[in-house]
């Protein structure tokens, strides 16, 4: 286990902002940049996975911060959401709908099980480790 120090050094967090990469090049090489509903929600919903993850980090307290961990867990399901919408309206093919689903529902286990472990720990200060 190792001692985390700061909110980009969760596996989550690191998770998400590869997701949020892929989500803006997608956006600026497609017609997707014109749909300008859609791409604001969707890139809202991804946005708030990783903004929660990191307040609640900065938070320093275990019940806070699993509070920002659900709240950023439910964001990622509208995210897989927004996903299938942009699968419907031809943004992206089957094959990137399973993999970003995919993705997205390992990050919601990933978040899920920090979640837990968070609940169970004795360690309720500002530094977690990460199991």
């Amino acid at each position: 286990m190792s001692t985390i120090q700061r909110s980009e050094d969760l596996r989550i967090w690191q998770q998400v902002r590869e997701m949020c990469q892929w989500y803006f090049a997608l956006v600026k090489n497609s017609e997707l940049k014109k749909d300008f509903f859609l791409k604001d929600h969707a890139s809202r919903s991804i946005g708030s996975v990783m903004d929660n993850i990191a307040e609640g980090f900065e938070r320093s307290g275990n019940r806070e911060f699993i509070q920002f961990l659900a709240i950023a867990k439910g964001s990622a399901g509208e995210y897989r959401s927004q996903l299938y919408r942009l699968y419907d309206a031809g943004y992206i093919n089957e094959e990137t709908i399973n993999n970003k689903v995919s993705e997205v529902r390992t990050l919601s286990e990933g978040i899920g099980s920090f979640m837990s472990y968070l609940n169970k720990s004795k360690i309720k200060g500002s530094k977690f480790k990460e199991g």
